[in-house]
């Protein structure tokens, strides 16, 4: 079988290569620079852009499944395109479908849940990866500036959210199903930072912005106005799911979520300061 995998190299995209791979299946990679990609060689690279359906012709053609991005575009836009992308996933004859959210049920995941396809929305509260935004600042200066910074959220390994991804992806069984994927433990800004400063045997300092001066910094870099405010919502006020621990992770790929300090361990070197 084959399986469409958008966002490929994504943070969580990968590791549904991943695990496709592993579980020796066929894999198409989905990319608007094929140039750019760094992939296993066993994998179909296509070149594509889920916002222009025109791009997308033959795209689907022999897939059994997708995981499909709800947003996608370097301003990080939700995708407005799903009423297209269903019709042709059906003329393809593509039988089911994962739909990572953005924070928000969108017009991708309102088309498939209006449409006859298997789909199953995956709803991560938040990449334990997104940490790597504090990379340039730990190296330069050893502080990290961010908001909300008490505020707890059920942070998940973007490996967790691939392992369940191409899980539901090659079983089904999981129709019409929206989860939520957290990690073991709900964690706030403030004490992911300790984690961090211990993986790194050293002393960290943490400025906390007002929402105004987060705002500004998203916009800076790259945000849309929709996704800014989709952040800000989120990181001053989550959703009590965002902060609660759930068992989705290990129901679905029968082993206990990844922790934060797994995390941490994993990516030690992308906060060390360079050396000249």
């Amino acid at each position: 079988m084959t399986f469409l995998v958008t966002g490929a190299t994504g943070k969580a995209g990968r590791h549904v290569v991943d695990g496709l791979l592993r579980q020796g299946q066929k894999v198409r990679a989905l990319t608007r620079n094929p140039g750019r990609v760094r992939l296993p060689d066993a994998v179909e690279v296509v070149k594509g852009d889920l916002a222009d359906p025109a791009t997308l012709e033959g795209l689907f053609d022999g897939v059994t499944g997708v995981h499909l991005l709800t947003a996608a575009g370097d301003d990080y836009a939700t995708l407005q395109t799903g009423r297209e992308l269903v019709e042709l996933a059906r003329k393809a004859g593509v039988r089911r479908a994962t739909l990572l959210w953005n924070g928000h049920v969108g017009p991708v995941e309102t088309a498939f849940e209006d449409s006859d396809l298997e789909w199953t929305r995956l709803e991560a509260v938040d990449f334990m990866g997104n940490t790597l935004g504090w990379a340039g600042a730990v190296k330069a200066e050893g502080r990290v500036s961010a908001a909300f910074v008490d505020v707890p959220g059920a942070v998940v390994h973007e490996a967790d959210v691939g392992a369940v991804s191409a899980r539901i992806l090659v079983e089904g069984g999981h129709a019409g199903k929206a989860y939520s994927l957290t990690g073991p433990e709900a964690l706030t800004a403030r004490e992911r930072l300790a984690v961090l400063a211990e993986g790194l045997g050293r002393s960290l300092e943490l400025t906390e912005l007002t929402e105004a001066q987060a705002r500004e910094g998203w916009r800076q870099a790259g945000y849309d106005e929709e996704m800014i405010d989709i952040l800000a919502g989120w990181q001053s006020d989550p959703p009590a799911a965002a902060r609660t621990v759930v068992a989705t992770v290990e129901e679905i790929t029968g082993r206990p979520p990844l922790t934060f300090t797994q995390w941490v361990s994993e990516h030690v070197e992308n906060f060390q300061p360079d050396i000249r």
